[in-house]
């Protein structure tokens, strides 16, 4: 039983792993999508500050409207892994709990009858010991 609940530790702590490198994962995607915003305001003030820039200003939204919506897409397929993973972290995590509760129980189970077997000695011997004092054999 003990080596189950290693397993399933084991694999909860994997799929926590997982999960923290997909979230990291979508929080680099967002600072992607951040910083592909902030150079497209610069880029922008600087097409409107030079006639050679507003020639070239287009076919550079062009690009940067493609990675935007190559990053959102990412983003939203990440997303959607991260929801995966939550619900695996939480079925290998509802299984740890079980095998550990069936574990605990066997262990108070063994400790019940173990106390009943020594409670059962403990009432032999009183017997017997107060058969011998009274003299009756």
């Amino acid at each position: 039983m003990e080596s189950l609940i290693r397993l399933h530790r084991w694999q909860v702590d994997e799929r926590r792993r997982h999960l923290a490198e997909l979230d990291g994962l979508a929080e680099r995607l967002r600072h992607a999508l951040e910083r592909l915003g902030e150079e497209q305001q610069s880029e922008a003030a600087a097409a409107a500050d030079s006639m050679e820039a507003k020639f070239g200003y287009a076919g550079y939204i062009r690009q940067v409207m493609e990675r935007r919506r190559t990053l959102e897409q990412s983003l939203a397929d990440v997303e959607a892994q991260i929801v995966q993973a939550r619900d695996a972290l939480a079925q290998a995590f509802e299984e740890m709990k079980r095998y550990e509760t069936a574990a605990a129980n066997r262990e108070r189970l063994r400790l019940q009858r173990a106390a009943r077997r020594e409670g059962n000695e403990l009432d032999a011997l009183a017997i017997e010991n107060f058969r011998r004092r009274s003299g009756t054999d």
